[in-house]
Formats: structure tokens, sequence, C-alpha cells
């Protein structure tokens, strides 16, 4: 049965309000032994199965260098899912899943086990009904992506079949190290894979808040017309964490914060911030309004005053001494910072003058990623100053995570006799509106990776262009590190080194403390 003819007939595929079932297919990670497996990938397999959003004639291959047997592999899986499930475990529904899930033993360079995986592929087609549509997920370290393609290629798993079956691969971030390895990584994943078969994971893109931006602004009046340099200061994009490297630390010296999180997660946030309104809200038309977006950033000049960056040391968090940075295994003549904050511009008519502020941090004074729209103050307060003395900006806040919501800021009357004017917040929070919890990020991803929806993926272009914003900063920083002007410190349990609140302090403005 074709993954076409698998869809409910009476269904009507445009309309969003009903789920979408995958049809049969087949799922392969390469990588399936490590930590994003085990605590994401494979809850959120099972998790989509338990919700019934899978169908009976789905696979799970997973690829390593253990000697396991499918038996084996599939107890590894079950204690994965046992142990971060959203969704509660069910024995039934686990044995259904079961009956498909393979192992394949091998390393990445191995001919063997590349033509092994596709015989068990073919296998999977022929007595599980997977009907020829693979996705192959690299959670892999991308030094080994031209590996695991080339035998991809060598044995012709890339290439689709007849009957309008499908290949696809995904790729886990970092896309590439700066811009010119950006443009060969695509070269090379292009190579094999056609760029509408290509899938790059941001899973900031999956989360249920971040998609509620587009219908926050474009499904109410009140907010888009306020939504531009007319009546918007300034906006900051925070994803701030309040843990250390630990055991990363090899992995993340010579990446640093901005490499890891700005150009990727926050500047996908700022492109669904600034965009304009879609004609429709199919990937080809979401993709063209975040690429004029992306295409018109600008740092704001000199990169020295509107760039931030530092590494942790030892301090508070909350009631627990925690180590700095060296202590936790860190090459101590690192110059590769934890912390990473720049001012940006985005050069169209609605946000000329508006500066765009982007940071990310470990461990800072608490987990938190927002993003807020800091109003300008009114023209004219008809008060005296004593009135108004503890009245702030008015704000919009979009709060990704921990707590999913929106939050209002504005000036209210204090109850009393006199008039004093102070700052009130209107919340809403996802967990107290909705009785359903949001999905995890890898469950809608996973599922619009078996469809075929490309909405939530970066394209080519919007990868590039990210690296050529973020490029002149890393530039800039590698000269002040030659020069001998390497990243400051800041203690654990605060909101960064200082050099940060003297970047908006230039401008008269101050972070957000979350």
């Amino acid at each position: 049965m074709s993954a076409d003819r698998w869809r409910n007939p009476l269904r009507d595929p445009d309309d969003r309000r009903l789920p979408q079932i995958a049809g049969p297919c087949a799922l392969v990670v390469f990588g399936v032994t490590g930590d994003l497996s085990r605590k994401k990938l494979m809850p959120a397999v099972y998790d989509l199965a338990n919700r019934g959003l899978l169908p009976p004639s789905f696979a799970l291959v997973g690829f390593a260098r253990r000697e396991w047997s499918d038996a084996e592999f599939a107890d590894t899986v079950k204690d994965a899912v046992r142990e971060h499930t959203r969704t509660g475990f069910d024995e039934a529904q686990w044995e259904r899943l079961a009956q498909g899930i393979r192992f394949v033993e091998g390393s990445f360079d191995d001919d063997e086990a590349f033509d092994r995986l596709k015989k068990t592929l073919t296998e999977l087609d022929i007595e599980h009904g997977t009907d020829g549509n693979h996705a192959f997920y690299l959670a892999i370290p991308p030094n080994a992506f031209p590996t695991v393609l080339a035998q991809l290629k060598r044995t012709g798993m890339a290439v689709s079949g007849r009957n309008q079956t499908w290949q696809r691969v995904v790729i886990e971030k970092p896309f590439g190290h700066d811009l010119h390895s950006a443009r060969e990584l695509n070269a090379l994943v292009n190579s094999v894979f056609p760029e509408e078969s290509v899938f790059r994971i941001d899973h900031y893109l999956g989360k249920e808040t971040v998609q509620n931006i587009l219908a926050l602004r474009f499904a109410n009046q009140i907010f888009e017309p306020l939504w531009n340099s007319h009546y918007i200061d300034h906006v900051q994009i925070t994803m701030a964490e309040d843990i250390g490297l630990g055991g990363r630390a090899g992995y993340y010296d010579g990446i640093g914060a901005a490499r890891d999180v700005i150009q990727n997660h926050l500047m996908q946030l700022l492109a669904l911030v600034a965009m304009e309104e879609p004609i429709s809200f199919s990937p080809r038309e979401l993709q063209v309004e975040k690429i004029k977006v992306l295409s018109s950033i600008r740092n704001i000049e000199p990169l020295a005053q509107h760039s931030a960056r530092g590494q942790y040391g030892a301090g508070w968090q909350g009631s627990e001494h925690v180590d700095g940075l060296v202590d936790e295994g860190f090459p101590a003549d690192s110059t590769t910072e934890t912390f990473a904050a720049i001012a940006v511009e985005v050069d169209t008519r609605r946000w000329a003058g508006v500066p765009f502020y982007l940071r990310t941090g470990k461990r800072l004074g608490r987990r938190v990623t927002e993003i807020a729209l800091v109003f300008k103050r009114a023209p004219h307060l008809p008060f005296d100053e004593s009135m108004t003395a503890e009245l702030g900006q008015n704000a919009m806040v979009i709060r990704i995570q921990p707590d999913e919501g929106v939050n209002l800021r504005f000036g209210s009357k204090v109850p009393g006799t006199s008039m004093e004017v102070r700052d009130v917040n209107m919340d809403f929070s996802y967990g107290e509106a909705f009785t359903v919890s949001s999905p995890e990020a890898y469950e809608r991803l996973l599922l619009d990776v078996m469809l075929g929806e490309p909405s939530l993926f970066p394209v080519n272009e919007e990868v590039e262009l990210s690296w050529s914003v973020l490029d002149p900063v890393l530039a800039h920083w590698a000269g002040a590190d030659e020069a001998g002007d390497t990243p400051e410190h800041y203690a654990a349990g605060t909101w960064g080194p200082e050099c940060a609140d003297e970047m908006l302090a230039l401008t008269g403005r101050v972070w957000r403390r979350p």
C-alpha cells in the first residue's frame, strides 16, 4: 500500500485541524546509542505510536557498532521509552511497535554492514509493509556525514524507487562551523539527496510556543498593528541555561555559544518574529518570508561595542555551589565562549531602527527561553514624575520554555486615593488554558519528516544567510583573541558578563532578568 493510499480518503488533506497519520515507512537511526537517541528520538517514536500517529507498517532500524541482536536492541529502546515517555508506557502498544524493530551492527566505513542494512530494509518492505519509504536520521558528528552519505549513495539507498516511494535524510545541527563549511556540507548532502528530501532538525521550531508566534501575529488584529518600529523600541531574544558543560567540555571547545545557539535557534526565532505575513502557510511561502528577513539582517557596528562574550566561573546556582569552566575539564587557555550576545538590525520598512538583541549562555540565573518585544514609552505622560516612578516600558513576552505562554506588561493604577501607576502583568499559560499537554518537539518534527512536511525545517539558503550574519562577529572575536582581549569571566548563577550589560547601556537600555 503506498503512502498516499494509506491516508484516510474521507479526510480533507488541507484540513489542518485533523491529525495526520504517517504512511508506511522505516526510520533508520545512525548514532542510535547516543544520548539524543535515548532521551529524545526513541521516546518520541513511541509517543507517536501511542498517540495513533504511526501505522502498523512502521519500522525502526538502529545502526551502530554494538554486538546486539534485534531483541537486545528492542530491550534497549524499551528501557529508554520507559524512562522518558511523555504519554505513559503501555505494554500492548509497545509489543505492536516492537514487531518492526531491527538492528544492524557495523561501522560507517563497513561496506558489508551497509549491504546488510539495505537487505534489512528490503525485507521490511516486503514482510512488514514499509513500502520502500525510508528516512535516514544522522544523529552523528558532522565529520562522519561524508562516509555515511557515500555509503547510502553506493548502495542505492538514497535513490527513490518507483510508485512514489521516498528516501529522506535528517540532519542534526550544527550545520557547519562557518559559512564556508556550511556551503560545503550543503553541497555534499545535495550530491546524494535532493534539497526537497533534506530535513535539517532545529528542535526549537518544533515547540508549540514557537509555532504559536504565527498564530499570535496573524490570527489577531490587536497585535499586528503594533508589530513595527512605530511602537516597538527593541526586541530581546534570550536562551538561557542554568546547567554547565559537565562531560561535554571536549565537544564544546571550539564551538561555543554563538555557533551552538545563535546561528540556528535564535536566528530562526528572529525570522519568525520579524517576517511579513505569508500568502499561505505552505512550506514554500513560509520559507520565502523567513529568507527575506535573514537577507535583511545586518550587524550593528562597531562589533566591539555591539557584541559580548564570556566564560562562566565558579559560583552559586540557587543553593548549590558549582564549579567553573576549567574545573569541569575545559582547557584553561581556551577562548571558546559559554555566553554570547549580539545586536543586529533588520533593514526593512517595518523594522528600520529597531535593534534586536540576541543572547545565550550557560550557568545563567535560570533556564528560560523567551522573546521580549519592548515597546516605546508613551510620548506624553500626564502624570507627575512621582506617580510613575515604578512604571517601566510596556512589553510582550513570549515564553518558549519552560513555562510556555505569553505575558503582557502594562501600567495600572495602584488601588488607593492617590494616583500611582506601576507595572502589572497579564499572563496566558499553555498549561492552564489547555488540558492537553504539548507534544515534545521531536514528536512533531519526526512526524513531519515522515509526512514530507518541510515547514519547520530550515533550507540551504536560511542556513547560509544565518552564517553570513554570525561570521563577521566570530572573525572579530578571533582578532580580539590574538590581541589578548579574551572572553570576560562571569560567576555562575548570574546573568552573564558585565560587557553584555555595557552593550545595552550604550543606548540606555537594560537586559531583562526573566
